[in-house]
């Protein structure tokens, strides 16, 4: 059944779904693959055992966040969050690095994948069962119920699948492998940062940029050096310049990273804004097209509005009291305002 199931999956219809910035870039497109159910079951349980041997082995770095049982986008954003804080209540200059690697997943070559799968002590029938999964796949965008002319994949996990997610970790699990600054990463989000205070620490990070582009290169892993940036923080901080692959780093003020808007003052009124213009669209949105609202609108607040509020509350919960009333008040009388109309022209 498992061979019958892959050889049916050599064939496979890809949506694309739109991530940022324009829409009429095709970079901006995320390529997900449409799996069959029974596919995807089979596959879980091979993740599930490669997932549980890697676990048992402790062979995934601590730096990684994806993808794992206890790790989320809230255990990266703490574990950074809380580091950086305290470099800066410490009294010191602290750089942060956000890296982006361009189209990660699609680019992933096949060959060494399946040499980091053997290192890792995935071998036997479980490993050809992976090679027999990757090879010789075929895809066609389907868009608007219309399909393009079927192309060969040659790299890269599918999105969308069970296994691609693990398969990736074990991919990039080396990355931070001779790095001296702390790294962390959620997949293919990476962060690098240190403390700046003297110019040896930003040779040193500078360095480790280095490193990180020869795993690139050795890895077949292209960064995408427009979208990275680099954060400087502390009152003392001599902003030094940073080069990745012959391309200076732009400089950010705030950067949008796992969902979370950090600001180089480590303040979360910017994102708490950010929040509150996203739950008031929402709130809009179910004004303008929701009719008989009054009751089901406990339910499409929690479904809908809730998990904007409530994201990764513990890495940017708001202690200023003007933040407090921006996250809270504000959305709660626009919601009782709204209602209180909804209420008044059902009645009328």
């Amino acid at each position: 059944m498992r061979m019958l199931c892959l050889r049916n999956e050599e064939l496979q219809n890809v949506s694309p779904v739109y991530k940022k910035s324009s829409r009429g870039q095709v970079d901006n497109y995320r390529p997900v693959s449409l799996t069959s159910q029974v596919c995807k079951i089979l596959d879980s349980i091979i993740r599930d055992a490669v997932v549980e041997h890697l676990v048992k082995n402790k062979l995934i770095k601590s730096s990684q966040h994806g993808f794992l049982k206890n790790r989320s986008c809230h255990t990266n954003l703490l574990a950074f969050l809380g580091s950086v804080t305290k470099s800066v209540d410490d009294g010191h200059n602290v750089d942060v690095m956000f890296l982006d690697f361009a189209k990660a997943f699609d680019k992933v070559p096949h060959h060494r994948l399946l040499m980091k799968l053997k290192s890792h002590g995935v071998n036997g029938k479980v490993c050809n069962g992976i090679q027999t999964w990757l090879r010789g796949r075929k895809q066609s965008v389907c868009l608007n119920g219309c399909l393009s002319s079927w192309s060969d994949v040659t790299s890269g996990v599918p999105q969308g699948s069970v296994l691609g997610p693990i398969l990736f970790l074990i991919f990039i699990n080396d990355i931070d492998c001779g790095i001296v600054n702390q790294l962390v990463n959620f997949a293919d989000d990476t962060k690098i940062f240190g403390t700046v205070d003297t110019m040896r620490d930003t040779e040193r990070l500078q360095g480790n940029l280095d490193s990180l582009l020869l795993w690139s290169r050795d890895w077949q892993m292209e960064f995408n050096v427009g979208k990275c940036g680099v954060m400087h923080l502390g009152r003392g901080n001599g902003q030094h310049r940073y080069v990745l692959d012959g391309q200076e780093i732009q400089r950010v003020s705030e950067q949008k990273d796992l969902g979370m808007l950090i600001a180089n003052n480590l303040k979360p009124s910017a994102h708490c804004v950010t929040v509150y213009k996203q739950a008031s669209r929402v709130l809009a949105m179910m004004q303008r097209t929701i009719i008989y609202k009054k009751e089901i609108l406990l339910s499409l607040y929690k479904t809908l509005v809730r998990p904007l509020v409530e994201y990764c509350t513990a890495a940017w919960s708001p202690y200023y009291q003007k933040d407090k009333i921006l996250s809270t008040s504000r959305i709660a009388s626009q919601e009782c305002s709204r209602s209180k109309s909804f209420y008044h022209t059902r009645k009328a």
